[in-house]
């Protein structure tokens, strides 16, 4: 069976699903805030697609910035139908819609094109990142502006990738398990860099308005899994037509704990 179809992917859906009943105003709030960064002129007046729409929080956060209409699509029926009930609770009256469909599937002569795509930590777990990161560029309209979140490679990428392709297809308590030895070692390290476990995990809410656990969950379990360096990310999309406008690259990492994510925001020349 191909990386690429739904049976083979982790259960992220259940998992946002699961973090939606912690989202408050809050966590909107950071929300707002981490989609600001990215487009600090605001959205208003623009169409917005979301590839991989998770619990549609970010989904909500481009309407409150002013995006004329949303449409969010995922390959995982929880997660469209967490978005389907977030938007429904939040935005009531704005302009949304909520659909069923793989980055590969779907078409611009369906969906339409957008003044933005959005798609933040999501097609690396497509089980054929550049493939699906040169259709989702399809979907930006001409002069658009297209928003993405790609993991950075480390030293133990094969390593996380063996872990997830594991811990994804493990039973519950062996996920939690793992999860537990996680935390431990995760918070050790912490604590050992001079900072405060507690403090972290009460403050994680102000980074993009997620949460640890469901996060931990999330990283340990996330396959397919691809990365890669903000060099790559640069030339490979500039390349398909587009001109960079803004990013936030980070530095070389171990990953000894895990791999975040650059960010950039390009313009469709």
């Amino acid at each position: 069976m191909s990386l690429t179809e739904r049976e083979t992917h982790f259960e992220f859906g259940e998992n946002w699903k699961n973090y939606s009943k912690t989202i408050d105003q809050k966590r909107i709030d950071s929300a707002i805030e981490g989609v600001r960064k990215l487009f600090p002129d605001g959205l208003a007046g623009k169409t917005f697609l979301d590839i991989g729409c998770g619990s549609g929080l970010h989904s909500l956060a481009a309407l409150s910035l002013g995006a004329a209409s949303v449409t969010a699509v995922d390959i995982d029926e929880n997660s469209v139908g967490t978005t389907h009930e977030l938007l429904t609770r939040y935005a009531p009256g704005s302009k949304w819609s909520a659909n069923l469909v793989s980055v590969f599937d779907a078409s611009p002569d369906v969906l339409g094109t957008f003044d933005v795509v959005y798609s933040w930590g999501v097609l690396h777990h497509t089980g054929d990142m550049w493939r699906a990161i040169e259709r989702a560029t399809s979907f930006v309209n001409f002069g658009g502006q297209f928003a993405i979140a790609i993991y950075s490679a480390t030293a133990c990428d094969s390593m996380w990738k063996a872990e997830k392709k594991f811990y994804s297809r493990a039973s519950r308590p062996i996920q939690w398990t793992i999860l537990q030895i996680y935390k431990a070692a995760f918070f050790a390290g912490l604590t050992l860099s001079g900072r405060n476990p507690v403090s972290y995990v009460r403050n994680y809410p102000a980074i993009r308005g997620m949460n640890f656990s469901h996060d931990a969950h999330d990283w340990l379990g996330g396959y397919p899994y691809e990365t890669a360096t903000a060099t790559e990310i640069h030339d490979r999309i500039c390349k398909m037509g587009f001109i960079e406008e803004r990013s936030f690259p980070l530095p070389v990492s171990r990953g000894l704990f895990g791999s975040g994510c650059h960010e950039f925001v390009f313009q469709k020349a």
